[in-house]
C-alpha cells in the first residue's frame, strides 16, 4: 500500500485511479504510480543540472525494474517492509522510491521533500529511507530528529557528498548508513558505500553491476539499470576490484595548476576541519580559476559576506597543514550560492553570479 500524505491507497485502488480528491502536491505522484501499475514501458527523466544544462534521459520500465530488483537483493528486503519517501517524486530518486514500493509490495508513507521530513514522527519505525544530506543534516539537529533517525534501520544518503563531519554524526545512529553512487542515466544508484566503516568510502556495486576504467581513470558502468550497453561517465575513480571503487571526483572539475592535477572534490574533504574552524556553517567548493603563470589557481568559493581577515588567517593556516599543491591560492566570496533540488551546489550558475 501507498500512503500519500494522511490518504492510503491499495495497489488495486491506484491502479483503478481512485484519487480520493488528493491534494495536487501528491497528484503528479499518484499518476506515475497509475502510470506504472498500468504497465508503461517508457519514461523520460531530467538530469539534476548540477554538472551541466539539465537534459532528457530516456528509460525503460526493466531499467526500473532491475535497479529496484539490484536494491532489494541488496538489502534482504521482504514484502511489506516499510518504507518512507521524503525525496521530490518529480526526480528520479523520488520516483524510484514508489517503483520500490510497488515492485517490493511494500508499505509506503510519502511526505513533502522538506528539510526536516521527520516532523511529528519520531516514534515511526522504517525499514528503509532514502536522504540527501541536508535533510540529515538538519534533522540530527533537533533530539526529536535523532529519535526519528534511530527507528530506521537502514538509510541511504544521496544526491550529493557527505561531509566528514556529518558522516560522523551518523555514526552514531544504531542502523544501517550507506552512501549511494549514481546517476540519472543508471536510474538511481548502481553501488553504495557504508557509512560506518571506516577509512576512505569504499564503493561496492549492486548485484548485476559490472565496472571498469577508461586510459584516464574514468568510471565505465555495465549494469541491466544503466541500460545493457557500457556507461561512460566522466567520474575519476580508483577500481579496488571488479565491483569496488574510490571515487575522487569529476573529470571535467580537474584543476590543471602548473601541469598539476587536482581533484576539488578530494581537497574539500581534506579542508573541511579548517572550514568548520574558520568560516562554520558556511557552503564551500573548490574550483580553478585564470592564472597567467599557473594556467588555473586553485581558488575556495564560501557562500556569504566577505571576512578578510579571517580569509588571510585560512590560507595562512591551509599553507602549513596541506601538502604543496592542495592549499588554495584565493578566496573568492558569493552572497548566495545556487543549490539543486537534489541539495548539490549548482556551481555554474553559481559561478555565473
Amino acid at each position: 500500500m501507498i500512503t500519500f500524505g494522511h490518504t492510503t491507497f491499495s495497489l488495486s485502488q491506484i491502479q483503478k485511479g481512485d484519487e480520493k480528491q488528493l491534494p495536487d502536491l501528491y497528484k503528479e505522484a499518484f499518476n506515475f504510480c497509475w502510470e506504472w501499475l498500468n504497465g508503461k514501458e517508457a519514461y523520460t527523466l531530467q538530469t539534476s543540472g548540477s554538472t551541466g544544462p539539465p537534459k532528457n534521459v530516456f528509460v525503460s520500465r526493466s531499467q526500473l525494474v532491475e535497479s529496484a530488483k539490484a536494491t532489494k537483493l541488496f538489502f534482504g528486503f521482504k514484502e511489506g517492509c516499510k518504507m518512507l519517501c521524503c525525496l521530490d517524486t518529480s526526480k528520479i530518486a523520488g520516483k524510484m522510491m514508489l517503483v520500490r514500493a510497488m515492485e517490493w509490495k511494500g508499505d509506503l508513507r510519502v511526505v513533502p521533500p522538506e528539510s526536516n521530513p521527520f516532523k511529528g514522527r519520531m516514534n515511526d519505525f522504517f525499514d528503509f529511507v532514502a536522504l540527501v544530506p541536508l535533510q540529515v543534516e538538519k534533522t540530527l539537529g533537533s533530539p526529536n530528529g535523532i529519535k526519528a533517525l534511530e527507528q530506521i534501520q537502514n538509510i541511504i544518503i544521496g544526491g550529493a557528498p557527505i561531509s566528514n563531519q556529518l558522516r560522523e554524526k551518523v555514526n552514531c545512529l544504531p542502523g544501517r548508513v550507506f552512501q549511494t553512487y549514481g546517476m540519472t542515466e543508471t536510474v538511481s544508484h548502481i553501488a553504495l558505500a557504508n557509512l560506518k566503516e571506516n577509512g576512505a568510502l569504499l564503493y561496492k556495486a549492486l548485484p548485476g553491476v559490472a565496472l571498469k576504467v577508461d586510459n584516464h581513470n574514468r568510471l565505465l558502468i555495465h549494469a541491466p539499470m544503466g541500460g545493457r550497453s557500457w556507461l561512460q561517465t566522466n567520474d575519476v575513480v580508483s577500481l579496488q576490484n571488479d565491483n569496488t571503487f574510490l571515487w575522487k571526483g569529476r573529470a571535467d572539475n580537474v584543476i590543471n595548476s602548473g601541469g598539476v592535477k587536482l581533484h576539488p572534490e578530494e581537497i574539500a574533504i581534506e579542508i573541511e576541519g579548517l572550514m568548520y574552524q574558520y568560516f562554520p556553517g558556511r557552503l564551500f567548493f573548490l574550483t580553478g580559476t585564470n592564472d597567467k603563470s599557473l594556467g588555473e589557481s586553485l581558488t575556495l568559493v564560501i557562500e556569504g559576506e566577505e571576512a578578510l581577515e579571517i580569509a588571510t588567517l585560512f590560507l595562512d593556516k591551509a599553507k602549513k597543514l596541506l601538502p604543496k599543491y592542495h592549499n588554495p591560492k584565493l578566496i573568492l566570496f558569493i552572497s548566495e550560492f545556487k543549490v539543486t533540488v537534489s541539495g548539490k551546489i549548482d556551481q555554474l550558475r553559481t559561478l555565473a553570479k
